[in-house]
């Protein structure tokens, strides 16, 4: 499908990653993949660096989009557990295929950016 078909509102890509494409969003969908259920401070211990607040706003936004289901236990004290849904099964797939790539390429990716700063630099010494 070509993307130019679609106004920019209606891009499903834009939608997908507004919701999905920030760091603790994929950091959390990939912490729910490595277990089948996870109670909020195992997350939040998984999830480095994730404060309680956005651990909370994250998981409510996964919700909303189908993504996580959240699961409440009557007891005493309550108990709440996290999980993916089939749905956040097969994101978690291709943010699997991602964090791959990203950990096959992360030398190369480190070099590019070494090079790209020295010719930056050369410039940046020549306008001098």
């Amino acid at each position: 499908m070509d993307p130019v078909e679609h106004p920019p509102e209606m891009c499903p890509i834009r939608d997908i990653l507004g919701h999905f494409g920030d760091k603790w969003s994929i950091f959390t969908i990939l912490s729910l993949g490595q277990k089948d259920r996870v109670r909020f401070n195992e997350l939040k211990s998984m999830v480095h660096g994730i404060s309680q607040r956005m651990l909370t706003v994250t998981l409510r936004s996964l919700e909303e989009n189908g993504v996580v289901e959240r699961t409440w236990y009557p007891e005493i004290p309550p108990r709440v557990e996290y999980c993916l849904t089939p749905l956040g099964r097969s994101l978690l797939g291709k943010m699997v295929d991602l964090w791959e790539w990203a950990s096959t390429h992360m030398d190369d990716v480190h070099t590019a950016r070494r090079r790209f700063q020295r010719a930056k630099d050369r410039k940046t010494a020549a306008a001098e």
